[in-house]
């Protein structure tokens, strides 16, 4: 009997690729399939869940952040209480002498530049020191006689700084050149 398959050469025996022998290899592809896809399974849930939870922490953070803003001056607030108290317990008074008022307003203006001192402000008081325009708001030039030209001779109204950040330039008049 003669082949006529060209691509054959008469000589080979033709592979056997019998129904028995694919059936293992089958059967693996498809056992490894439906492994991958559990496995697919499993990581989709995962991801979800984790998306889930990243949505949960923000919002939580935003919650926080949002009562973090509202309550940020809680402490300030709390502390300026007695402050306040001083100021209107010195005007329920109703016959008072003046030195006994300026007492009562000395301790109370005291108390707020302890509470002021005690959440990072300080004054900026500049008398005598030469102008500082990053923190100094020159208004006039006076003629002052042993001042060198640009001290500070006069604090008109004084400045104010938050842990070193400037919150208001003290004005000042300074010595003429």
């Amino acid at each position: 009997m003669q082949n006529n398959d060209p691509h054959s050469s008469g000589d080979a025996p033709a592979e056997d690729y019998s129904a028995d022998a694919a059936n293992p290899e089958l059967e693996a592809l498809q056992a490894r399939v439906a492994e991958l896809e559990a496995s697919n399974a499993e990581l989709r849930e995962t991801v979800l869940r984790e998306h889930a939870e990243l949505d949960n922490q923000r919002r939580r953070l935003h919650r926080d952040l949002e009562q973090a803003r509202r309550f940020a001056n809680e402490k300030l607030l709390g502390e300026l209480l007695p402050v306040y108290d001083g100021l209107e317990s010195g005007l329920a008074v109703e016959a008072a002498d003046v030195a006994s008022m300026r007492e009562g307003l000395g301790l109370t203006l005291k108390a707020l530049l302890k509470v002021a001192e005690n959440h990072g402000m300080s004054q900026v008081d500049p008398l005598g020191q030469p102008l500082d325009p990053e923190r100094h708001h020159a208004v006039s030039m006076v003629d002052a006689a042993g001042q060198a030209p640009g001290t500070v001779v006069s604090v008109l109204q004084k400045g104010y700084v938050l842990n070193d950040r400037l919150l208001r330039p003290a004005l000042v008049a300074v010595a003429r050149d």
